[in-house]
């Protein structure tokens, strides 16, 4: 089983930045996609950002130009880091893990961008 472990959510101005961390532990054997995913009230959850095992990365168009995806193979961890925060940015962000064995979940972290 891979577990993931995410933490850097919070409470921000807008204007200000976050950096979310999402560890994979377990029985590894291939990591392929990691990504960001969010979710707000009443909402679905949408894609924010992914990046192949490659180094290739794809961004929603809202996150384009503020966010940056990057993850650390040798720590088997998928970093956002996000710039500008906006009030519509707020939402539990949640990072997946495509693997040899499927793909898993983490449990969400709250990020709140308000005044």
């Amino acid at each position: 089983q891979v577990q993931l472990v995410e933490s850097g959510g919070g409470l921000v101005q807008p204007g200000g930045s976050l950096r979310l961390s999402c560890a994979a532990s377990g029985t590894i054997f291939s990591i392929y996609n990691m990504g960001w995913y969010r979710q707000a009230p009443g909402k679905q959850r949408e894609l924010v950002a992914t990046i192949t095992s490659g180094g290739s990365t794809n961004y929603a168009i809202s996150v384009k130009a503020r966010f940056t995806i990057s993850r650390d193979n040798a720590k088997n961890t998928v970093y956002l880091q996000m710039n500008s925060l906006k009030p519509e940015d707020t939402a539990v962000y949640y990072c997946k893990v495509v693997h040899a064995r499927g793909s898993s979940w983490g449990q969400g972290t709250q990020v709140t961008v308000s005044s």
